[in-house]
């Protein structure tokens, strides 16, 4: 599923001076099934381009194409279906239950997609080291623990893209190396690709290219 920003520009960053190989105001290319690192220092838009791409937010100028549509013509239904089988998402801010535990947060993605397979989540849980904190509510959990469970909750989707907002900020060089374990092999699994924003620094990824915002 090919992604396409074509002279997208946010309108609360409009007046921020950018890098001339920005993302933003350009047309850009993310190639179906590629590893891809979005790089920038703070308030470049990395949050901003994660909810463009969702159609949580539409406060910009330009086109955004999906599978060569406009997304500002997409309809519930389309963002419906782009949600549950083709873009997973790691947001920034995490977007857990805290009253609800491990399980239940993974079940809930159940609902939306149809796809929980207990097992199959309980072993991605214990891979990164958090069997048992599976009954216990996320809300108690270190904020490390909570992204290896953001990270889990959007590999037990379908997807063709995979969307992480800084998704190692809490997590030290262990974690991170066994998270990406599992994000590559899910990735590989599929078919898919996948963009890790990151903070205006280098990450020990392996990926295709980069994109500067």
């Amino acid at each position: 599923m090919q992604i396409e920003f074509k002279n997208v520009i946010p309108k609360p960053l409009a007046e921020i001076e950018h890098y001339s190989e920005s993302l933003w105001n350009r047309y850009v290319i993310f190639q179906s099934g590629k590893g891809i690192i979005l790089n920038a220092s703070s308030g470049k838009g990395k949050t901003t381009f994660v909810y463009s791409l969702l159609g949580l937010r539409s406060d910009f100028s330009g086109e955004i194409l999906i599978e060569n549509k406009n997304t500002k013509f997409f309809t519930e239904s389309d963002w419906v279906e782009l949600r549950q089988r083709k873009i997973a998402v790691v947001f920034q801010d995490l977007q857990l239950f805290h009253q609800l535990t491990i399980e239940q947060n993974l079940k809930l993605k159940a609902e939306f997609t149809g796809t929980f397979d207990r097992d199959s989540a309980f072993e991605k849980v214990a891979f990164l080291g958090l069997r048992d904190k599976w009954d216990q509510k996320c809300g108690i959990l270190s904020m490390g623990q909570q992204q290896r469970v953001a990270i889990v909750r959007a590999l037990i989707q379908p997807f063709e893209w995979l969307v992480m907002d800084e998704p190692f900020s809490h997590l030290d060089k262990g974690n991170s190396e066994l998270c990406l374990q599992l994000i590559n092999q899910r990735c590989k699994q599929l078919n898919a690709g996948f963009i890790l924003t990151a903070l205006d620094k280098k990450v020990d990824v392996k990926v295709d290219y980069e994109v500067k915002l």
